[in-house]
């Protein structure tokens, strides 16, 4: 009724007393303090798969309408909460068993809409000072009655880890120590819950010199708490214990010989468990990445991990892709000695791996510990076997093997990013196989079932197409002499693939190496592109019919375009994109440079890539990234397939900057070929372009 906006109109007389009751409702009941009572481990699992009960509900129905009714349900939402909690002052003053109960509900209403509730405090939506309400409302029992009334303390230590930027620093820090204290003392499970999810939230936000001297205390509480916890709880442990790790930086040493055994012994354990695994190789990353531990870890780790990949078949179910994601992750950034140490472990068991197992898992985990290999070893890893001509010999093998097209494809996941690897770090002896490579990623291509695999083989033949760079012809003709099924050639089957997926492809790196490379590729006009004709959209503009390549239109407005004008769609929609990104962040028009005289040269592609790699101190190129990234609904702040890629030439290049060039360029070059190219543009593309070709 709230959500329909005639009904909410009439309720909208009323939302104070609705907000009033509904705080009511979300008290806990008999039933749920009995079950959460002797059981953590649901209490956890209730609270973060926000198991559906009348106190949800009633969560939900807050959210709908402070959606509903903007500031004036915000206001609402928080006089209500003031008066339950009053109301719950009065209580426990008269004696009441269950006063907390109202309380905890007050904070469990704040807590259930809390990003509503920032929103409304950056608008202000609302004058009410929720900072200090909070305060009030967390610090009342602080400190007393923690077994009486568990479930209070863990709503009030949740609601200090939500509204940690609201609170003052006085008070978060009296619960940060408090939670510090909480984890070693015998108190209830729920309690040790909100205090883990407080030092998740403040720990490395807390000044550290206050709490320094009690950090050795809390990692011990915290490994016994580890022994003690399962499941859902086990992973919210972890969790504090990574973040623990992260902020005892200093005493990083004197950790890693007490925590590091425990928690190997815990991913032994919990291998055949992704969740709970993933969890423990990230404390031990932050064990690794702490000063001075990566050697003594690696030492630790290495004795234990070398006979389980040498003998993969005796092992239980994910003990060798546990390992080798462990491998990788030790390799992530290591110095070349740890590499090297490594490397004479266990690279040839990874490269076996790869030609001999079945098993998807092992075979995507031992792809990105080969690229992880070669980009820690680089050049140098071909001499550590002692036989440089043997060690590229397993590469190569394990690359026919991954882009074998007869291997399910969920094998070959990850054989993008080593493939990439082989390219960007021996592109001398890559060399000699190169048509070799161009085959078997056309024949994999052909026969692949997942989306993100292809997309991964376009990045591949992309990073080709800049590698022949300025003979960007000589590709195209290598691909005209390349058989493909049900096509004339590799060049056809390849570009109607490439232009149909572009639009889907992912990932800062990939998005620039694919763009930047079909504007290579069209830049050469070779003869041969005008031939291809590929799948596109119909879409009325105000200048009549005309194509767009990412139109979200059924498939029977579908038709059929020459490659050229796809192309140049592509380009001009990356275009448009970036332009709206740009103005989104409130960037203004100068930070699309104009062009120099020395970058208004005719037909020379090679000229405006490298033009277009020059750091700019106006407009570095990581903000451009950072644009793309969230045009392409990109959010992944860890991506370590684009850090693999970081020491690639072509991530010095600014997308924008490289199509203002490449559009400039082809518009003083061929007229013709632009004034027909530009027929074929939706009214934003040919805007977009008119834009930065007039500048």
């Amino acid at each position: 009724m709230v959500g329909n906006p005639r009904m909410a109109e009439v309720i909208g007389r009323s939302i104070k007393e609705l907000a009033y009751y509904i705080i009511a409702f979300l008290q806990m009941t008999e039933d749920q303090v009995h079950a959460w009572s002797v059981d953590a481990n649901q209490y956890v699992a209730d609270e973060d798969d926000v198991t559906y009960s009348c106190r949800v509900s009633g969560s939900l129905l807050l959210e709908e309408m402070v959606n509903a009714y903007g500031g004036e349900g915000i206001d609402s939402v928080i006089e209500a909460a003031q008066k339950r909690f009053t109301e719950s002052c009065h209580a426990k003053l008269a004696g009441s068993a269950d006063w907390w109960k109202l309380r905890e509900a007050s904070l469990f209403a704040l807590v259930s809409i809390s990003e509503l509730l920032f929103e409304a405090q950056e608008s202000r939506f609302t004058n009410v000072s929720l900072g200090n309400l909070l305060d009030q409302m967390i610090t009342e029992d602080m400190g007393a009655g923690v077994h009486e009334y568990p479930f209070l303390h863990a709503r009030a230590f949740s609601a200090v880890s939500k509204f940690s930027t609201l609170i003052s620093r006085r008070v978060s820090d009296q619960f940060l120590y408090a939670a510090i204290q909480a984890i070693a003392l015998d108190v209830p499970p729920p309690v040790k819950v909100g205090a883990c999810r407080v030092l998740c939230q403040l720990l490395l936000q807390s000044n550290q010199e206050t709490f320094r001297p009690h950090l050795m205390g809390l990692f011990s509480s915290l490994t016994d708490l580890l022994k003690k916890a399962s499941d859902e709880t086990l992973h919210l442990v972890l969790e504090t214990l990574q973040t623990a790790v992260k902020a005892g930086h200093e005493l990083s040493t004197s950790i890693e010989p007490m925590l590091s055994p425990v928690i190997l012994d815990l991913w032994v354990q919990h291998v055949s468990d992704p969740f709970v695994s993933i969890d423990a190789v990230e404390v031990l990353e932050a064990i690794k990445n702490a000063p001075g531990c990566i050697r003594p870890l690696v030492s630790r780790i290495l004795p234990a991990i070398g006979p389980i990949l040498e003998k993969p078949l005796q092992q239980p179910d994910g003990l060798v892709a546990g390992s080798l994601d462990l491998v990788t992750m030790i390799l992530k950034n290591a110095p070349g000695d740890v590499v090297k140490a490594v490397f004479d472990v266990c690279f040839n068991s990874v490269i076996q791996v790869i030609l001999r197992s079945d098993d998807h898992g092992e075979m995507q985990n031992a792809t990105e510990c080969l690229a992880a290999f070669l980009s820690g070893g680089r050049q140098e890893l071909l001499a550590w076997g002692g036989d440089a001509d043997f060690t590229m010999r397993s590469l190569l093998n394990a690359a026919s093997r991954l882009l074998d097209p007869d291997l399910e494809s969920s094998g070959s996941l990850f054989v993008g990013s080593y493939v990439l690897q082989l390219i960007l770090h021996l592109p001398s002896q890559m060399a000699p196989h190169m048509r070799e490579l161009v085959t078997a990623v056309v024949r994999r291509m052909q026969s692949c079932q997942i989306a993100a695999l292809k997309s991964s083989l376009v990045v591949i033949l992309a990073r080709l197409v800049h590698l022949s760079s300025p003979g960007v012809d000589q590709f195209i003709n290598l691909l005209l002499t390349l058989p493909a099924k049900d096509h004339e050639n590799s060049l056809s089957y390849v570009l109607s693939e490439w232009t149909k997926i572009q639009g889907e492809i992912q990932g800062a790196y990939q998005i620039k190496v694919t763009t930047s490379a079909l504007a290579l590729l069209l830049a050469t006009r070779h003869l041969e592109l005008a031939k291809i004709n590929v799948q596109g959209h119909l879409i009325k503009t105000s200048t009549g019919i005309t194509t767009r390549s990412k139109a979200k239109l059924a498939p029977d407005q579908w038709t059929i375009i020459p490659l050229p004008a796809k192309i140049f769609s592509l380009l001009s929609d990356t275009l448009v994109e970036i332009q709206e990104q740009v103005l989104d962040n409130d960037e203004e028009d100068s930070d699309w440079e104009e062009v120099s005289e020395s970058d208004n040269g005719v037909g020379v592609p090679q000229d405006i890539l490298y033009s277009s790699s020059i750091p700019s101190n106006l407009n570095p190129s990581v903000e451009h990234l950072d644009a793309m990234a969230k045009v392409f609904n990109e959010s992944d702040d860890d991506n370590y397939e684009d850090d693999l890629m970081k020491v690639d030439p072509i991530n010095e290049m600014k997308l924008h900057v490289f199509l203002k060039n490449f559009f400039v360029d082809l518009s003083k070059s061929d007229g013709s070929l632009f004034g027909y190219l530009c027929q074929n543009l939706t009214d934003a593309q040919r805007n977009a372009v008119e834009k930065v070709v007039s500048q």
